[in-house]
């Protein structure tokens, strides 16, 4: 059977995913454990598809936050992000604040694609789904537009395609370079993640096109 001409020859995003839109996530918090740390700052990168149907990252929007109401902070946690609370240019913003500033462009890719719901990509996807959900939880946001609990993983995908599990090894096997002074930063290691899975994504047979 042929193809139409003006019939594209893989499928949209809507189809690519089960009607769900990649959206690669990282936080950076006050320590481990989402029910008593608090969120500290969050990126988020809506993934597009060109005209050969390869995914490349969208726009990057990210918040700092302040940490909200009876949260904890170790200070280990902010040694190792960098992160210094009262620094006058940090323009950090409530929680619930921050979030739908977060989720504003979330929601309208997700209508540009025509897809179901946002699914997380991240590194170590569920410490930054929990730490994201906790948020939603106790800001009482209406208007999430992420899965409660499906993810994709870079660690188990970068695994599998290099052998390499941690984040800088992974995007140096992908062929990119990494920035050991700018990690830990959210916006930075979505950016990276999200290199990171079109790399892999892109790469797979896909069978089914």
């Amino acid at each position: 059977m042929t193809r139409p001409a003006d019939s594209p020859a893989f499928p949209p995003m809507a189809q690519r995913f089960r009607g769900f839109l990649p959206v690669v996530v990282d936080v950076e918090t006050g320590g481990f454990d989402w029910n008593r740390h608090a969120l500290l700052e969050i990126a988020a990168i809506p993934l597009e598809m060109d005209e050969n149907g390869l995914l490349l990252p969208g726009q990057t929007s990210c918040a700092h936050v302040v940490p909200a109401e009876g949260t904890d902070i170790d200070p280990k946690s902010l040694e190792i992000t960098g992160i210094v609370l009262d620094h006058p240019f940090r323009l950090a913003k409530p929680e619930r604040e921050a979030l739908e500033h977060v989720f504003a462009p979330v929601r309208a890719a997700l209508k540009k694609h025509n897809c179901q719901r946002a699914i997380l990509v991240g590194h170590n996807a569920h410490f930054d789904l929990n730490f994201l959900n906790a948020a939603v939880a106790r800001s009482g946001h209406k208007r999430n537009p992420f899965h409660p609990f499906s993810v994709f993983d870079t660690v188990t995908l970068a695994g599998v395609a290099y052998g390499q599990t941690v984040l800088a090894r992974a995007v140096q096997a992908a062929g990119f370079e990494w920035d050991a002074n700018q990690a830990h930063s959210a916006v930075y290691d979505t950016e990276q993640t999200a290199r990171l899975f079109c790399q892999i994504v892109n790469g797979w047979p896909q069978g089914g096109r």
